[in-house]
């Protein structure tokens, strides 16, 4: 498990590290309170989870079962916000340690 968590942590630094590299040209950035208020008119979508980074930096899951969609929003220490990634067909889980794998 904790192996688990180490690797995804690398992999969610180098994610970070790339949404630094690229944010201006591909990625939608800009500030927090816009972005939320975007999700929450136009999608329904509320926060459902939230973690921070060993970096510091904010990760939250926004998600509406209403529309069905899902955004993931990132917050870097700088305070600048990032829409990492949107979708369709959101499904709440609750899972048993193991159940996932």
């Amino acid at each position: 498990m904790q192996r688990q968590l180490l690797v995804l942590s690398f992999g969610f630094a180098a994610l970070l590290a790339a949404l630094q590299a690229a944010r201006a040209e591909t990625i939608p950035c800009g500030k927090r309170a816009e972005i939320v208020a975007q999700l929450s008119t136009r999608y329904h979508e509320t926060r459902r989870s939230i973690g921070v980074a060993a970096n510091n930096a904010v990760l939250e899951v926004f998600a509406s079962e209403e529309s069905g969609t899902f955004s993931i929003l990132v917050t870097l220490p700088s305070g600048q916000s990032c829409l990492l990634a949107s979708g369709e067909d959101y499904q709440p889980l609750v899972e048993a340690p193991g159940q996932g794998v």
